[in-house]
């Protein structure tokens, strides 16, 4: 059974930092993508940052690009989103994906098939 674990979300003041955690199962993450999304109250879930099997490539949404940084510890079979300087509008819950290919268009929902439940973040002013 592929399975996703996300952790890690909390209460945070603007400014502050989290770091979230995506543990894997039933696979090995090398082999696979992973992504993280969130969806903000009233929003359509969105695609913050993924990382690539193989090469390692990253890519950000650009509204947290310097501030949040995606890696991946292949020996604990799991992904981390770390997150600086965060905002109020970074308040969501965040989700990890992941997928056995690289998807193309990594943003969008309907490119990966494996979904993990939500972690909240929240983070006031």
């Amino acid at each position: 059974d592929v399975q996703l674990q996300a952790s890690g979300g909390g209460l945070v003041q603007a400014g502050g930092s989290l770091r979230l955690s995506c543990a894997v199962s039933g696979f090995h993450l090398g082999g696979y993508s992973i992504g993280w999304f969130r969806q903000a109250p009233g929003k359509e879930r969105e695609g913050v940052a993924c990382i690539s099997k193989g090469d390692g490539s990253t890519y950000y949404t650009n509204s947290v690009k310097d501030r949040f940084t995606i890696s991946s510890d292949n020996a604990k079979n799991t992904v981390y989103l770390q997150m600086n300087s965060l905002k109020p509008e970074d308040t969501a819950v965040y989700y990890c994906v992941g997928d056995i290919i690289m998807p193309s268009n990594w943003d969008d929902t309907d490119e990966w098939f494996y979904w993990g439940q939500g972690t909240e973040v929240t983070v006031s002013s």
